[in-house]
């Protein structure tokens, strides 16, 4: 298990996407594009690549940050971004294998 309790992923996006609505759609971003909220550095790989290994590979992965939840596990496992119950502050990593 990983923590950071830092700003968390809608905060530090919204430093180069001020217009982020949510932890949800700052989440998904964060794991489909190649984007970095230290701009202008050419940072951002990481949770792009995380999602990738995790597909291609016999990881479960469970990730949040403030409201959002992503649960990748099994078999058939997709990649989907949900609202949570609970509010993470920064973010949490729970790798499976």
């Amino acid at each position: 298990m990983l923590a950071d309790r830092g700003l968390g992923i809608l905060e530090t996006l919204r430093r180069v996407r001020p217009e982020l609505p949510s932890h949800v759609k700052a989440v998904e971003v964060a794991f489909t594009e190649f984007i970095s909220g230290r701009a202008p550095e050419k940072r951002g790989n990481g949770l792009k690549l995380v999602r990738e290994v995790v597909m291609e590979q016999p990881i479960g992965l469970f990730f949040t940050s403030g409201d959002a939840e992503v649960r990748m596990k099994g078999a058939d496992k997709v990649f989907n971004v949900t609202r949570g119950q609970r509010i993470a502050r920064g973010c949490l990593a729970k790798i499976e294998f």
